[in-house]
């Protein structure tokens, strides 16, 4: 019965760092300060519902493209 203690705490470390890199990266985004902070209350509020609406409809508009300075060169 212990090791279901030990599987229970790993996935909760994993959830939780998966909600982080999750709000980083809504903080990140090119969206206005009002959408973003509506991402962050429901991701930290409503955890894995919140995270699985934002992984289908949140991080299209992130900042973080790195193919982006190629398209302007050419």
């Amino acid at each position: 019965m212990q090791i279901q203690h030990y599987v229970w705490i790993v996935l909760a470390v994993v959830l939780l760092l998966v909600e982080l890199w999750a709000i980083r990266s809504v903080l990140r985004s090119t969206k206005p300060w009002d959408s973003k902070g509506v991402w962050v209350v429901v991701i930290v509020f409503v955890p894995l519902l919140g995270l699985l609406a934002w992984l289908v409809a949140g991080p299209k508009g992130s900042a973080r493209t790195l193919s982006e300075p190629e398209h302007q060169q050419r």
